[in-house]
This record gives C-alpha cells, sequence and structure tokens, in this order.
C-alpha cells in the first residue's frame, strides 16, 4: 500500500498503535473521530496491505539474561549475489541476529547481535564468520549502554 493511499485517520491509527498495539478500537475511535467499527476496518485493511507487518510484545534483555549487545561490521569476500542471499539467509535463521542492514561503504552488512555473554558472542562468531569461507573481515563495538532503542516509524504523513 502505498503512503499516497493513507490519509490522516490512518496515520493516527498507526500513531496509537505504535505506542501500544494492544489499544483498543473504541479507545482509538474516541480518540480520532471514528466508531470502533471504523477502526477495525482500517486496521484491518492495514494488516492485510502489510503496513502493519507484525505486532509483538518488546521484552526488555537483560531480565531474560540478555546481558550484551554487540554491533558487528561485516566485509564478505565477494558481492556476488549468490554469496549475498546466502549470508542474509544465514542471518536470517540465527536467533542472536536482532537486525541485519545491507549497507553501502566499507562493510556489505550491519548486523546488531544480542547474546548472554561473550562466550555465547564468541560461538556466534565462530559459526557465523569463521565457518563461512566468504567473509572477508568484521568489526565488532560492544555497546556499552542502551541510550535509545526505536521500534517506532516517523510517522510524518496525513
Amino acid at each position: 500500500m502505498p503512503a499516497a493511499d493513507l490519509d490522516k485517520l490512518d496515520y493516527e491509527i498507526l500513531r496509537r498503535l505504535q505506542d501500544d498495539s494492544r489499544t483498543i478500537a473504541e479507545t482509538i475511535g474516541a480518540e480520532v473521530g471514528l466508531s470502533a467499527a471504523a477502526v477495525q476496518r482500517r486496521i484491518k485493511r492495514l494488516r492485510h496491505a502489510g503496513v502493519i507487518s507484525r505486532e509483538v510484545a518488546v521484552i526488555d534483555p537483560p531480565s531474560v539474561g540478555v546481558h550484551m549487545t554487540f554491533i558487528v561490521m561485516v566485509e564478505m569476500e565477494r558481492e556476488r549475489l549468490e554469496v549475498l542471499d546466502a549470508f542474509r539467509k544465514q542471518v536470517l535463521a540465527d536467533s542472536a541476529v536482532q537486525q541485519c542492514y545491507y549497507v553501502t561503504g566499507s562493510a556489505d552488512f550491519i548486523l546488531v547481535v544480542q547474546c548472554r555473554d561473550m562466550g555465547e558472542f564468541e560461538a556466534f562468531t565462530r559459526r557465523m564468520f569463521f565457518d563461512n569461507g566468504e567473509v572477508r573481515h568484521f568489526t565488532t563495538s560492544v555497546v556499552m549502554d542502551r541510550v535509545k532503542v526505536g521500534l517506532t516509524v516517523p510517522l510524518n504523513g496525513g
């Protein structure tokens, strides 16, 4: 669904759902001037169109024993389509990788990785990088403090 197909009310509904996806249609409707049924129809349309791609619980990592976050820049040996696709599949299959970006510049990929401790991260690097002959080089930064972790999309439209 192109952004042009979203109206002001769609953006208002999305803003509220990004803040708390459990907000009921009646509450949203009262805030934006629609009936609960109209809000539910719009939410269903936004889900069907892929504008709302998932609704999840956001868990605080340390509260479940995940105490370390790493930012990893990965440079591939060759930038061939099959090499990049194979690495993407490997990243998608590994639960330690929270985010992955295919980027321009000196690195090919930037990963955000979460592990319980350094031992778990070492095991991650072995299976992801050392066992992969297509990885030329990787550089890791250890996150010292989570200053801001954004899970919302800036909604300037509408």
